[in-house]
C-alpha cells in the first residue's frame, strides 16, 4: 500500500474506533491517524492468524481490518493508562 493509502485508511479507522471505544481519543486527528495505522498492523496480524488477508489497499476490507485493530489498540491503551470513560 502507498503512504497516502495508509494515511487515509488510518484516519478513517482511527476516527471510527475513537467513537466505538468509550473515553477521550489520544491526540486529535494526528492521534487518529497513528492509532489507525498501528491498528492496521494489529488487525492484519489478527486477521492473518485466523486465515484471512490483512490490509491490502484503499478499500472497505482494509478499513475494516484497520478498524478492528484500532479498537483493540485503544482498549489496550485504556487498560495500560487507566483512562476510563467520561460518559
Amino acid at each position: 500500500m502507498s503512504i497516502l493509502a495508509w494515511l487515509i485508511v488510518g484516519l478513517i479507522a482511527g476516527f471510527l474506533a475513537k467513537y466505538v471505544v468509550p473515553g477521550e481519543g489520544p491526540g486529535g486527528i494526528l492521534g487518529d491517524i497513528i492509532i489507525g495505522i498501528i491498528g492496521a498492523f494489529i488487525g492484519g496480524w489478527v486477521f492473518n492468524a485466523f486465515g484471512h488477508t490483512g490490509a491490502t489497499g484503499l478499500n472497505i476490507w482494509s478499513i475494516l481490518v484497520a478498524f478492528v485493530g484500532a479498537v483493540i489498540l485503544l482498549f489496550i491503551i485504556r487498560a495500560v493508562t487507566g483512562r476510563r470513560a467520561t460518559h
